[in-house]
């Protein structure tokens, strides 16, 4: 296995942006709407970095993955796994469905599908 490293560089910087709107910003926009297309840019650089083999349906798989974590939001899945006093898994997971979480997944997914059709 080689790791990339400009992907992994760019995991690490996500990750500490993601923290800090996690901690820092409670707004209206970027939050709820950024800090999500962000999340799939990190899951993606994180994939990038240590799989060596070119994944081009990556975006879409990325895209699938998160909405069934969406999905599985809405079925309170945190309560089902009896992980609502989990703050670390209540935060990954989440806790609450949002139907415009899953079109900035989406939105996230087609800009990486356009990065993936045209990077050099």
């Amino acid at each position: 296995m080689k790791i990339n490293k400009m992907y992994i560089g760019i995991f690490l910087l996500l990750s500490v942006i993601e923290v800090i709107i996690a901690l820092f910003v409670h707004d209206t926009i970027i939050r709820p709407y950024i800090g999500d297309v962000l999340i799939v840019f990190l899951m993606y650089s994180f994939i990038r970095g240590i799989v060596e083999k070119q994944l081009k349906l990556l975006p879409l798989y990325l895209f699938i993955f998160s909405t069934l974590v969406e999905i599985a939001q809405y079925f309170h899945i945190v309560k089902i796994l009896n992980l609502q006093g989990n703050q670390f898994f209540s935060i990954i997971i989440g806790a609450s469905f949002d139907i415009k979480d899953i079109l900035c997944y989406l939105v996230a997914s087609l800009i990486l599908l356009v990065w993936e059709r045209f990077k050099i």
